[in-house]
């Protein structure tokens, strides 16, 4: 199933990653309404899937990339949770 990220007024897309679970599902990425934080979980095992093309919402807008830390160059997806935390690696 294909998801449609909300956009604003100005038909720009809230941030969304890409589902660690599968490596695919594009999934919003919540934030406190009381904190404007960004919602996050602790993960030192992140997710094995891996992917040089950014997955899309309905919408045709991809998800949020992180550059490797390991080179400065290659592409990361974005791992967020089902419960919409984006995952972090704290070690």
């Amino acid at each position: 199933m294909v998801v449609s990220i909300p956009l604003d007024a100005n038909r720009q897309q809230m941030i969304a990653g890409t589902l660690d679970t599968d490596g695919q599902t594009v999934v919003p990425i919540y934030a406190n309404p009381s904190t404007h934080a960004i919602k996050t979980a602790s993960a030192t095992t992140g997710s094995s899937f891996t992917s040089t093309t950014a997955q899309r919402d309905a919408n045709r807008k991809t998800v949020i990339w992180g550059v490797s830390s390991a080179d400065g160059i290659t592409p990361i997806y974005i791992a967020v949770n089902s419960s919409g935390e984006v995952l972090i690696d704290i070690t």
